[in-house]
């Protein structure tokens, strides 16, 4: 049996990847994916993901959504994914272009069509997420598998993960909605690093894979400079896909999260209590803690080798 998933992402080098890799994923049905605005503009993350579903050879519907966050101005990470949001590989123009709908109502529809049974899976700011929550309240998801926030530091402040903080008052909506929400975070993502002989070993597994390989040479620049500990780059958005088509992968336990949405150092920071120091609070998400890196490094490798 598949899994009917919509991806709701910000293309961005590892979303790219994450989309990648669903495409790839027999135990997937890749419904649609949406776009905000997040590592690049919306305009930008819209271009990107219609690029790679077409390399991917994936006929999928892409919606494009959120330009601007709940609240707060926009920052985008030109200085981790460049100024395209993609840069390194030159893919061309895509002979698509998104449909004439807005994410939020694209998303409500197939929920509604699917009477509840589709998994979102957001690995950008979530404010796409919290539109749908406020807009469309009668068409909620089963599940929510997204990528962001961390029990630890963070990569955009030392207190914060770059998704939650671009937008943590659409953040706080998805954790507080009541629906099933796990969180894959820094703690895990950072244990699922790609090395660089394992970044060679994608290079020759055909076009898809020489392309995620020069993905990974730019990405990887930024990493090296940032995170001189790690062995390799880490894939953050396609660990969230890895653990929706196979959950033995991610180590998840119950959690209280709340998401700062302070206007001081603080701000975007997941509060993740999952040792119960709050009793008057039940769990409302589960939280990634750790990932069996081996395994996720062979699923992408064998996925990304299947496309060509």
């Amino acid at each position: 049996m598949t899994t009917p998933i919509i991806i709701d992402c910000d293309p961005g080098h590892d979303d790219a990847i994450a989309l990648l890799l669903a495409a790839a994923s027999p135990e997937l049905e890749l419904v649609g994916v949406t776009t905000v605005a997040g590592n690049q503009t919306v305009e930008k993350t819209t271009l990107n993901a219609l690029k790679i579903l077409e390399l991917a050879g994936a006929d999928v519907p892409v919606a494009a959504g959120a330009a601007d966050p709940l609240v707060r101005r926009r920052s985008v990470a030109a200085h981790v994914h460049g100024e395209s949001g993609l840069d390194g590989p030159e893919l061309p123009v895509p002979a698509t272009s998104a449909i004439d709908m807005h994410a939020v109502g694209f998303m409500a529809e197939r929920i509604r069509e699917r009477h509840g049974e589709l998994t979102l899976v957001p690995t950008g700011p979530l404010t796409n997420i919290a539109l749908l929550l406020a807009l469309e309240p009668d068409a909620r998801p089963k599940r929510i598998v997204l990528m962001g926030g961390s029990v630890g530091e963070g990569n955009r402040t030392p207190a914060a993960e770059f998704n939650i903080w671009a937008d943590p008052e659409a953040a706080r909506r998805v954790f507080e909605s009541g629906i099933e929400v796990t969180m894959i975070g820094l703690d895990v993502t950072h244990r699922a690093y790609v090395t660089p002989e394992e970044t060679e070993a994608l290079r020759a597994a055909g076009r898809v894979g020489r392309v995620t390989a020069e993905l990974l040479d730019f990405y990887a620049q930024w990493h090296r400079r940032s995170y001189p500990d790690l062995a390799g780059s880490p894939l953050h958005d396609p660990v969230a896909v890895a653990h929706v088509i196979d959950p033995r992968l991610v180590e998840l336990k119950p959690a209280y999260i709340e998401v700062d949405c302070g206007w001081e150092q603080g701000r975007g920071r997941t509060n993740v209590d999952w040792r119960r120091r709050l009793d008057s609070h039940d769990s409302n998400a589960a939280v990634g803690l750790d990932i069996d890196r081996g395994a996720f490094v062979r699923l992408l490798t064998e996925r990304l080798s299947s496309l060509g």
